[in-house]
């Protein structure tokens, strides 16, 4: 181990110090991407939250809680066009302003070593997970073009885990710019493009951001629609 080892956090830059301590001497050094401060400002998911899309019910008003789902969940499920297709979504942190901020450099300034900020958290979640399939969310050919990479396949490479590139996106418009109502009743924007066979497979989708959870759920019921038996999904922020 080298104790004097300085890294640069990621995020804002500065040297971040070795953890110097028995512990640390006698294992296997981990590369540290980020400092304890910025560390501290990534807010994980915890507590009890809903049971289909990660909401921490602490945040949320009791009126829209509805037993284990969240209104919006509640919504979808009670939507027969929509109900089924996606069984769990799991989100890592909460979109605050320090992760809005990390998000933008990340996918929409081509920062992609920014990358290795979740990779550590995101291969033990992908791990424990252990689905057949690992299926990104695509992005259009403008999107790649504009962005020089697809931040989901990102994602998974950085964690060790190949992409089922199954999936391609067939609607092009900025999801972002669209309401809750426009995402939901947006025609299907993905197709199945390989030859594949997804009888009776488990399939874990991976975005950035979980907002409405209309991009999710247009994927997942064409995927369940394919004979797929269970899609869950995993995303950075909620």
């Amino acid at each position: 181990m080298n104790l004097f080892l300085q890294d640069r956090c990621l995020l804002c830059h500065e040297p971040i110090s070795p953890n110097v301590s028995w512990r640390a001497m006698v294992s296997i050094e981990k590369e540290q991407p980020i400092c304890s401060t910025c560390e501290n400002k990534l807010e994980k998911i915890e507590g009890e939250t809903c049971q289909i899309c990660s909401r921490p019910f602490i945040l949320l008003d009791e009126k829209f809680r509805h037993g284990d789902l969240c209104h919006d969940c509640k919504r979808w499920e009670d939507d027969s066009e929509w109900q089924g297709f996606l069984d769990k979504n799991i989100s890592l942190f909460l979109y605050n302003d320090f992760l809005k901020e990390v998000l933008g450099k990340f996918k929409f300034r081509g920062d992609y070593a920014l990358v290795k900020v979740f990779a550590e958290i995101m291969k033990d979640k992908l791990t424990k997970m252990a689905p057949d399939l690992f299926v990104p969310i695509p992005l259009s050919d403008e999107r790649l073009y504009e962005r020089g990479f697809n931040q989901s396949e990102a994602l998974l490479a950085e964690s060790g885990f190949a992409p089922s590139g199954i999936i391609t996106r067939i609607h092009s418009e900025k999801q972002s710019k669209k309401s809750r109502s426009e995402r939901i009743h947006l025609p299907q924007v993905f197709k199945i493009c390989n030859d594949v066979n997804l009888k009776d497979k488990n399939i874990l989708i991976i975005d950035d951001i979980y907002t409405t959870g209309s991009t999710l759920r247009h994927a997942a019921k064409l995927l369940k629609g394919a004979g797929a038996a269970a899609i869950q999904s995993i995303t950075i922020a909620r």
